[in-house]
């Protein structure tokens, strides 16, 4: 019987995408759709696209599909078609990375999940199909541009900090399940207000907007395609762009600059700096922005106990790893206290 798991070690895996000349497509895309045996479904994939050299990291749940992952040039095609013969999936929108050096994933990587996003929400409590209106970049950038428009940015703290659009308000939260809670509360006595939602892609809108509209909300709205696809349409269209610095993504290049703006700065110097990097200690691997000069002086570490670790034989770092349990509520994502200037989102006062 053939594995429907990638076996080979990690590392093994990302030395050799990275040596590889072979030229990738990085893509993402999402589907929200009813599906009877999410199970079912994800081993099928995996029979059709590991041959295919498809890699990346895909969500199937029985409200649909969330897939970033990437493809070699010679194959998108017979990807695509694939995709195609898919009902729920035919013709369906792919946000291609503009920035893309073919290194975005290294092993193809397929989850069964409760949701494709984890949203905190109960859905049989709301008609999850009553979404906002989807804005084009034209659209997008003409009523942002009216004054009585809040525009909400969706996503975390760690991918805003790096870049957003001007005007927006940016919660300083961890989660998208604390985004909505945050965002329902902020929100509250402005129901008569448009509502103005973007996130990387547009799958986090997607459920947020009918949550918004079914708490009262009447005009709310949603960037099409996100981020990757508002950068695509004004380049394309010569359109004026109001998203300064990087757009983060959840893959091996860590982000697309959209402007050459720099909006962050090294967590450990103050400099200007929106280059995010992972701890060198394993047991680490907190997420920072960390500038070369920084780099070099602490050899990738985020602080002075993950440098010292780093410098111990493997027997005291296995035995500092085990005093030292790491887990997602242990090291959050650009949140410790050995990062200097990390700077948290003030919220703008919303009127």
């Amino acid at each position: 019987m053939k594995r429907l798991h990638n076996h080979i070690d990690s590392r093994v895996l990302r030395d050799l995408m990275e040596q590889s000349d072979e030229l990738r497509m990085t893509i993402s895309f999402y589907q929200y759709a009813q599906l009877g045996n999410p199970q079912i479904f994800r081993d099928f994939l995996y029979l059709h696209w590991e041959p295919l050299g498809v890699f990346g990291r895909i969500y199937v749940a029985s409200e649909g599909i969330n897939a970033q992952l990437s493809i070699p040039k010679a194959n998108f095609e017979a990807f695509r078609d694939h995709l195609n013969s898919i009902s729920f999936l035919e013709g369906i929108r792919l946000n291609i990375a503009r920035e893309d050096n073919g290194k975005s994933f290294f092993k193809l990587k397929i989850k069964v999940r409760e949701k494709i996003v984890a949203d905190g929400l109960n859905d049989e409590s709301f008609d999850v199909t009553n979404k906002g209106k989807h804005l084009d970049a034209k659209a997008f950038n003409e009523l942002t541009d009216q004054e009585d428009t809040i525009l909400i940015d969706m996503r975390n703290h760690y991918e805003s900090e790096v870049g957003h659009f001007e005007g927006a308000v940016c919660p300083d939260v961890d989660t998208f399940r604390e985004e909505i809670e945050v965002v329902t509360e902020m929100l509250k006595g402005k129901e008569d207000k448009n509502v103005v939602m973007y996130c990387t892609g547009g799958i986090r809108c997607e459920k947020a907007s009918a949550w918004f509209k079914h708490q009262g909300f009447e005009n709310v709205h949603q960037l099409e395609g996100g981020i990757i696809e508002y950068h695509r349409q004004v380049q394309e269209l010569g359109l004026p762009n109001k998203f300064k610095g990087k757009n983060f993504v959840f893959d091996e290049r860590r982000a697309e600059r959209i402007s050459d703006d720099v909006i962050s700065v090294c967590h450990q110097c103050g400099d200007a700096c929106d280059e995010h990097t992972n701890c060198v200690n394993p047991g680490c691997n907190l997420l920072f922005i960390q500038c070369e000069k920084c780099k070099a002086e602490t050899e990738g570490a985020c602080g002075a106990e993950c440098h010292e670790v780093i410098h111990m034989s493997e027997e005291d770092q296995k035995e500092w790893r085990r005093k030292n349990t790491v887990s997602n509520k242990t090291y959050r994502k650009g949140r410790s206290a050995a990062l200097k200037y990390k700077v948290n989102h003030v919220l703008k006062e919303i009127k």
